[in-house]
């Protein structure tokens, strides 16, 4: 027994190797050209931040694992080598935090300071809008804390009196819980819903830490996740649709082209424009409302100028480009099917196993237990998959609204193209929505992983906590999830296959 719990020490700390080459990996081929070799601290906080954010989805299979690993064992001390999840758990998403709220803003104030200042005063400035907000987070949650950072768990008083000791071992049956010569039932035995109280306990701080937290995330969760569990497979499908279905000719390249020309000089007049009242400090709601507006018109710019050199393919090779073009949206379509179906069980799933009370079937949680049954970490592995679909799901939501909705800041990830301040905007995203994830994880599927510190955390602390408990005990958040889910899935029948033409001279800032 010892020996397995060396080796699932061994493959924690491998899976952390691992994870932080890949965030590497992803850093360098994403950044922007202009960030290379340069902001080295927003790339640190960008791959510890990930690297988190990856760890923690991992942590639950690997709770479950560790679980496994001492169901042998005949008393605790047996597993001496097994992992310390429940301090794991609290001191990652502590960090988890710590980066959101404190370490990510300082990291973006930094990045997006103004470059004419010195680095002593883009520091200076940083550092103070960070203490205020650490300031202002502490007295919040020191106060919620002292007022309401208690837990109520509902019991049952039982009690009894007590007899001799028998004299004979024939008095126990199976028809007598109790022995005595009156042979009636314990009072503990047949103790009424009357008898039901509270006991009330003090959380502790790192935990309430994290339940805020989780809060915090749960709504952005319920929004970004619900809208993207729809959009992300139906989108790649509505790509699919809307592609280039052959090469356009030469004149209608120069046409579109020459449109898109007028486009970015229009773009480019207005950026000036708002640089040059950005210099004169005249920076209020309209001009913030500009900015945005001209970032997604350049982000839709670019996209046009994408898919004309896709219907368009030049050079010598040309004809393999289209080649590619073409798998590519094949590829989507494939990925969309996958999606559709993924989305579809995670959509059943909540419906049957959390909205409806008793819930009809397990569902995933017993398909997670079959494929254990096949091999050790198939089952594992499919959950780890799960979990991390939600967590991707959030991502396309974001992307989603913040092209339709102007008080939402865009910040796409691009391949080769992606600025630092975009990075932390998603990294800060994604922790803060991963904490949530796991906590979804841990209610959808807590047959799954029952028994676990997770479970501890997550399913009886959490949900006990005064005045947040309600909204565990209503499913708020998973009806929010459904009901944002069943909107985008409408948009997506009325609009989504809609292709969208390229069209100059639309723009027009906000006077």
């Amino acid at each position: 027994m010892g020996d397995f719990n060396l080796a699932l020490v061994i493959v924690a700390a491998v899976v952390c190797v691992l994870v932080l080459l890949i965030n590497l990996y992803l850093l360098v081929n994403y950044q922007h050209p202009d960030d290379v070799n340069q902001a080295y601290f927003p790339k640190i906080v960008v791959v510890l931040g990930l690297s988190i954010a990856a760890i923690s989805i991992l942590m639950l299979p690997a709770d479950v694992a560790n679980r496994q690993a001492c169901r042998h064992a005949i008393y605790n001390g047996a597993c001496s080598l097994t992992l310390p999840m429940k301090t794991l758990w609290l001191a990652v998403y502590i960090a988890d935090a710590v980066l959101v709220f404190l370490v990510i803003p300082f990291a973006m104030f930094y990045y997006e300071g103004d470059q004419d200042k010195s680095v002593g005063k883009r520091l200076r400035s940083a550092l103070l809008w960070v203490i205020a907000s650490a300031i202002i987070c502490g007295l919040v949650l020191g106060i919620l804390y002292g007022l309401v950072g208690k837990v109520d768990f509902t019991v049952r008083h039982l009690s009894s009196t007590t007899t001799s000791f028998p004299s004979s071992f024939t008095e126990f049956s199976s028809s007598q819980p109790c022995v005595g010569s009156t042979a009636r039932q314990c009072s503990a035995y047949i103790a009424s819903a009357s008898s039901e109280t509270t006991w009330t306990m003090r959380a502790t701080f790192p935990e309430y830490v994290v339940a805020l937290t989780t809060i915090v995330g749960s709504v952005l969760f319920s929004i970004f996740g619900g809208v993207g569990i729809a959009c992300l497979p139906l989108g790649l499908i509505a790509s699919f649709i809307r592609r280039p279905k052959a090469v356009i000719t030469r004149s209608q390249y120069i046409k579109e082209a020459t449109e898109l020309g007028k486009k970015a000089k229009e773009l480019k007049k207005a950026a000036d424009t708002l640089h040059q009242e950005e210099k004169s400090s005249s920076k209020g709601r309209k001009w913030r409302k500009n900015v945005k507006a001209v970032e997604k018109e350049l982000l839709l710019l670019e996209d046009d100028v994408k898919a004309l050199e896709e219907m368009y393919p030049q050079g010598e090779k040309a004809e393999t480009a289209w080649v590619l073009t073409v798998l590519g949206y094949l590829g989507k379509l494939v990925l969309g099917i996958i999606g559709v179906i993924v989305s579809v069980a995670w959509v059943a799933h909540i419906v049957i196993y959390l909205l409806i009370n008793p819930p009809l079937f397990s569902f995933l949680n017993e398909v997670f237990i079959k494929l254990d049954d096949v091999w050790g970490l198939l089952g594992t592995a499919a959950f780890a998959f799960f979990c991390f679909y939600l967590l991707l799901a959030v991502i396309a939501g974001e992307m989603m609204l913040g092209l339709r909705l102007v008080f939402i800041t865009i910040h796409p990830m691009k391949w080769g193209g992606t600025l630092m301040n975009s990075f932390l905007f998603n990294v800060a995203l994604i922790l803060l929505c991963s904490i949530s994830v796991i906590q979804f994880c841990a209610t959808a599927f807590a047959y799954y992983a029952q028994a676990t510190a997770a479970e501890e955390i997550f399913g009886h602390t959490l949900q006990s906590l005064r005045g947040i408990k309600y909204l565990y005990k209503y499913n708020v958040f998973q009806i929010a999830f459904i009901a944002f889910a069943a909107l985008t899935f409408v948009y997506y029948l009325l609009f989504g296959w809609r292709r969208r033409r390229p069209a100059a001279g639309r723009f027009q800032l906000t006077n």
